[in-house]
């Protein structure tokens, strides 16, 4: 943390337009190809790469022994803490070690809300001006930032602060975040280079991508460090500007990420970090008439609320524009395993996809569908692995090395203890495997894993967010009803998967299933979505899917103004056919 921005001194008024200038026409004298835009590696954390353990020990202590970091608002530029203020502050407590306090948070009021609307407004112009070799330039070097002289911090502060282990993290604050960074630079410049693809003679027609007009919300979850970097970064990228408005459970990791922003060059007002009551912020932003697109992640009642207010504002003209809305929401995704499945891979992989980080991906197993036949051999598999780990604090001596960690805070945890109570009473629930939970000294919950002979049973439609597996043991025979009763259950189109060797039932099932997952995996998990290989996000009650990790994203934050340029001068207002 303490990073700091490098600023070139700029001695008067006339000084700074004529250095804006000078920045602008050289950045026209020549075409710029962006560098080669490759997937960042992921380190593996093996047991041989030393180096990498002891960075990330020496990162985990820089955080936990200095005591719990203040964290300001930064609104244009601007760092404003709460303490000796009126303001609120808000505590960020390590979940696997609730004694531990990481971070006090300072809450904006609904003034700070305004002064960083209208700093995104007073940012506009000038950065959507920026050419946009400046403001690509900026996120390639926070990648790179990332990827050397942060890699560690950013790794411990999303293992503290999220409940993360050191490979989840890796996957996400590193190599995913570093993925968006670089990759919408990609596509920006592809964005801009589809141009109109006739001119008539003497005519050029040429497209614009102009930015927003007004200013971005964005609304960034817990669970992805990844996800908020994105959620900024692909609006900005695009010359708009952004009102942050980050979850109180990931303040640490984002405002680490907003500082290295800093540090690659963000000028000021671009992004304004505002951390504060959800409702409180929500209201004010959606209030102004130059909010002109929400950028969300997050729970689907949410988002359905959040819709609804843009939607009766909208009616009520209070905006200047139809804001755009790209949201991200919850998922009930599904393992569909066919009778002539691998069990040993299709076992392994359900369990990855149910328990890896705590069932707390919106992408993350939580109903599976097995063949009878198979079923025994499948329980034995996934019982006994599932039985080989527990819940630890994976940030800890003892536990780094662990699988699982805790659930991010006690709403979740007490959520999920109440589903899990009500097996014992549930005549159509048998508990396979789990079942214990403990909060005394994190949140932590066993891997559950619960069969249902109701195809139509409430946990296999209700999103728990957590590690909690429903399973329905349905008849060989039964395959192709069994895709019906997938697609019908439950209101959520995000991920899914199907496990199978006969490739017609691969075939019935990827064209019956056309609409329940906007990813859809064949022999392969529910989660673990690559940017720029497999592009992420799911329609029905999953979002609007947008999918990040392409280009189609980006263009949601952009308005398209076509130019045409006439070089051909007319003598007569007359046209052939007005001729006798």
């Amino acid at each position: 943390m303490g990073t700091s921005v490098s600023r070139t001194v700029v001695k008067s008024p006339s000084c700074a337009k004529q250095l804006s200038q000078q920045k602008r026409t050289v950045a026209q004298l020549s075409y710029a190809k962006i560098p080669e835009i490759k997937n960042e590696l992921v380190k593996p954390f093996g047991k041989n790469d030393v180096l990498d353990w002891d960075l990330l020990r020496a990162s985990i202590t820089k955080f936990t022994d200095n005591g719990s970091l203040d964290i300001p608002l930064v609104i244009n530029g601007e760092r404003i803490y709460g303490k000796g203020t009126d303001r609120e502050l808000n505590a960020q407590i390590n979940p696997a070690k609730l004694s531990q306090e990481l971070a006090n948070i300072t809450q904006a009021n609904k003034n700070d809300v305004k002064a960083a609307i209208a700093a995104s407004k007073l940012a506009k112009e000038k950065w959507m001006n920026t050419p946009f070799v400046d403001r690509a330039a900026i996120f390639l070097k926070a990648a790179d930032l990332i990827s050397t002289k942060y890699r560690y911090d950013m790794l411990a502060a999303t293992m503290l602060g999220q409940g993360k282990n050191v490979y989840q993290a890796e996957i996400d604050a590193v190599a995913e975040l570093i993925d968006f960074f670089r990759f919408n630079v990609k596509y920006a410049q592809e964005l801009y280079a589809s141009q109109p693809a006739e001119s008539s003679p003497g005519v050029w027609n040429r497209a614009e991508y102009r930015p927003l007009e007004g200013f971005v919300y964005a609304v960034t979850p817990f669970n992805f460090t990844a996800i908020a970097g994105n959620l900024v970064g692909a609006p900005a990228l695009m010359g708009n500007t952004v009102v942050w408005k980050p979850s109180k459970t990931a303040a640490l990791s984002n405002y680490l990420l907003y500082t290295i922003l800093e540090e690659a060059g963000l000028p000021k007002g671009v992004i304004n970090f505002v951390p504060g009551e959800p409702n409180m912020v929500t209201d004010t932003v959606l209030a102004d008439s130059e909010f002109s697109a929400l950028h969300f992640t997050g729970s689907t009642s949410v988002f359905k609320s959040l819709y609804k207010r843009i939607s009766d504002n909208v009616a009520n003209d209070t905006y200047r524009d139809f804001p755009r809305i790209v949201g991200e929401t919850g998922g009930k995704n599904f393992h569909l395993v066919h009778p002539s499945a691998s069990v040993l891979h299709s076992a392994l992989s359900t369990l990855r996809g149910a328990f890896e980080y705590q069932g707390q991906k919106c992408s993350a197993t939580s109903r599976a569908y097995v063949a009878s036949s198979i079923w025994e051999d499948f329980k034995n598999i996934l019982t006994e692995a599932t039985n080989s780990f527990k819940p630890l604090n994976t940030s800890s001596a003892d536990g780094l090395r662990g699988f699982m960690g805790p659930v991010i805070h006690e709403e979740s945890f007490n959520k999920i203890a109440k589903a899990i109570d009500s097996i014992k009473d549930d005549p159509e629930l048998e508990l396979i495997t789990g079942g214990r939970y403990d909060k005394s000294q994190g949140f932590f919950i066993e891997p559950t894993v619960v069969k249902t002979t109701n195809p139509e049973h409430p946990f296999l439609k209700n999103e728990f967010f957590g590690p909690l597996l429903t399973v329905h043991v349905y008849d060989d025979i039964d395959y192709a009803s069994i895709l019906t009763t997938i697609d019908s259950t439950n209101g959520y189109g995000l991920t899914g998967s199907v496990f199978a060797k006969d490739r017609d039932a691969i075939r019935l099932a990827e064209e019956k299933l056309r609409y329940t997952a906007g990813n859809f995996y064949i022999n392969d998990k529910s989660t673990g979505a690559v940017v720029a290989q497999q592009w992420f996000g799911g329609a029905r009650a999953s979002g609007t899917n947008d999918k990040a990790g392409s280009g189609n994203i980006l263009s949601r934050f952009v308005s398209v103004r076509n130019v045409k340029e006439n070089f051909f001068e007319i003598t007569d207002f007359k046209y052939p056919s007005n001729y006798q």
